[in-house]
């Protein structure tokens, strides 16, 4: 499966940004998650979706980011919302057997190209 990030880009505190995935195989029956990695840091999952549509979100994520996914688009879209600075770094989206995404970005198979997000203060 390959994978396409898009809607990355540049807003102030408290702003918005809608991230979309783009899939070019059948996505349904995977787990599939945003990953963010911020400079000299590990990329950690922000937010995660099951083939079911049930999402798990980070302590941090939790009330600001929204995560969704349209199996007819094969696509996955994260909403943030509340923009804070320490949110900036570079998103990836992930796509693969829920439990290497739960074990982390080490256990990962297949990554997107990723789109940077910067916060400013």
């Amino acid at each position: 499966v390959q994978l396409v990030e898009s809607g990355g880009g540049s807003v102030q505190a408290g702003g918005s940004l809608r991230l979309s995935c783009a899939a070019s195989g059948l996505i349904a029956g995977w787990c599939v998650g945003w990953f963010r990695q911020a400079p000299e840091k590990e990329r950690e999952a922000v937010a995660t979706i099951d083939s079911g549509g049930s999402p798990s979100y980070s302590d941090s994520a939790k009330g600001r980011l929204t995560i969704s996914k349209d199996n007819e688009e094969n696509t996955v879209d994260l909403k943030l919302s509340s923009l804070k600075p320490e949110d900036t770094g570079m998103y990836y989206c992930a796509a693969d057997l829920c439990w290497r995404l739960v074990q982390g970005a080490e256990e990962v198979r297949n990554w997107g190209q990723g789109t940077q997000v910067t916060v400013s203060s």
